[in-house]
This record gives structure tokens, C-alpha cells and sequence, in this order.
């Protein structure tokens, strides 16, 4: 008896697969969710391709190639930091959160299930946007070593963007709050960071600020992958900076594991 109960428990595995299942369906049951993550920076690609797209900004190089790879960074970004961030204050102050800590399911699983739900959005999002870019705007896609570089370049980002947005999440007194604070800070990086403006037509003070955050370092990595080798002579210090970008990613991923172990709570601010 005791046997056949030990061999019918769930595993880790299990029910990380279990809870995968749940993240998924309640992303695709989130209007809001839908229309943020993919039809709001489809709308933005197709929109800015079509106003600018045409004019060069390099050599061989028009706006509307240089825009893909940032909106495809940005869009890692929104998935990752901004969204999860969003959908996790909200779950903590439904105290849905607080009802899951309370069953056998392991926080390891629970995070792990997140993360899994993330790169599945991210990788959907990111075929559907260079989809848009290659049928539209004849953008190129990577041969030999750019997959590489786009994997690197796409898992870094994609774990600095989680872990921060499973930090920022505790940091939002509720989620009310949440889009008046997060909104702002993506725009900041956004506007500065390379995707809504060419990286080396903005001020340099800015530059500066924005080096330190991931999202310069993963657009410069999506430019890297998407453009032509020509153009890495016109970005800053003539050069991609690979090293420079797996050094910053990589930092920032510690940063938000560190905060998120420390900062992650399982009921709201209020709940004594």
C-alpha cells in the first residue's frame, strides 16, 4: 500500500508541468495580456515600419530593420518584467498567491512554471514579429553563428527580465499601483535604450544611463543578430560588444534572483 502511494505521488516535474499548463491558460484567457504582449508591438512595428520604415539610416540599413530587433527586445522585456510583474501583484492581491503557498506545490515548481510560461509567450511573440518584419520590410534572418548569438542574447534577457519582474512585483504595494509605476520606467528605457530611437542619435548623458540597464545591452545583442555585419561600425565604439552584453545581462540576472529571494512574498503588504 505504502508502495503504490509513493509511486502515484506527483514529482517536481509533474506538477511544474501541471502548474505550466494553468499559467498558460490564464494568459490566454487575459484579453489585456493578449493585446499587450502581441498585438500592441505588432501594431507598433507595422505602424512605425510604415511611417519611417523607408528612410535609411545607414547604408543598406532603413528604420524599419533597425526598429525590428529593438521591438523584439522591448518585446522580451514587456513579457518578462513589465507583464509578470503585473500578473503577480494581482495575484497577490487576490490572494491567489497566498491560497498557493498553502498547497503541497513546491515555490521551486511555482517559479519554475512562471519562468517556462514566459519563454513559451516570449518565443511565440518574437516569431510573430520577425515574421512581420521579413513579409513587410524584407528584414533578414540570422545564418550560422547569429542563431547562436540570438540564443545567448534571448535567454540572458529573458532571465534578467523575469527575475526582475518577480522582484519588482514584491517591491508594488498593490497592483493598482503597478502600471503607474512600471509603465514609466519601460517607456524610459524604451526611449533611450535604442528601440523607439536610434541608440547614437541620442544624447550621450542618456546613453550612459540607459548602458546600465539590460534593455541597451539586449537590443544592441538583437542588432547584432538582425543586421548587417556593416552596420556594427556604426554603432557606439564600433562594435557589437558581445562580451560587454553576456557581462551585463549576466549581472543583472543576479541582481533580480537576489532581490527576488529576498524580496518575494506570498501576501499582500496588508495581510498580517
Amino acid at each position: 500500500m505504502t508502495a503504490t502511494t509513493a509511486s502515484s505521488a506527483p514529482t517536481w516535474g509533474s506538477m511544474t508541468r501541471s502548474r505550466l499548463v494553468v499559467e498558460l491558460k490564464e494568459f490566454l484567457r487575459s484579453r489585456e495580456q493578449m493585446v499587450f504582449i502581441f498585438f500592441f508591438p505588432m501594431m507598433l512595428l507595422v505602424l512605425f515600419g510604415s511611417v519611417f520604415g523607408g528612410q535609411e539610416i545607414a547604408p543598406g540599413v532603413t528604420f524599419a530593420a533597425y526598429f525590428l530587433p529593438g521591438m523584439v527586445a522591448s518585446g522580451i522585456l514587456n513579457t518578462g518584467f513589465q507583464s509578470l510583474a503585473m500578473s503577480i501583484a494581482i495575484d497577490r492581491d487576490e490572494d491567489v498567491l497566498k491560497r498557493i503557498h498553502g498547497t503541497p506545490l513546491p515555490p521551486t515548481a511555482f517559479f519554475a512554471a512562471k519562468v517556462a510560461q514566459v519563454v513559451v509567450v516570449s518565443v511565440v511573440q518574437v516569431v510573430a514579429l520577425v515574421a512581420i518584419g521579413v513579409v513587410m520590410y524584407d528584414a533578414t534572418l540570422p545564418s550560422g553563428s547569429g542563431w547562436w548569438t540570438f540564443t545567448w542574447v534571448f535567454l540572458l534577457g529573458t532571465a534578467a527580465s523575469t527575475t526582475l519582474g518577480i522582484a519588482m512585483s514584491s517591491l508594488l504595494r498593490n497592483a493598482k499601483a503597478g502600471s503607474a509605476i512600471i509603465t514609466p520606467i519601460v517607456l524610459f528605457l524604451q526611449f533611450t535604450s535604442g528601440v523607439f530611437l536610434v541608440y547614437t542619435q541620442i544624447p550621450t548623458f542618456l546613453q550612459h544611463v540607459a548602458a546600465i540597464f539590460p534593455l541597451k545591452w539586449l537590443a544592441q545583442g538583437m542588432r547584432s543578430v538582425f543586421l548587417p555585419e556593416s552596420f556594427e561600425s556604426a554603432e557606439v565604439n564600433g562594435s557589437w560588444q558581445h562580451p560587454a552584453t553576456a557581462i551585463v545581462l549576466t549581472i543583472w540576472v543576479i541582481v533580480g534572483l537576489v532581490l527576488a529571494v529576498r524580496t518575494f512574498r506570498w501576501t499582500r503588504h496588508d495581510d498580517n
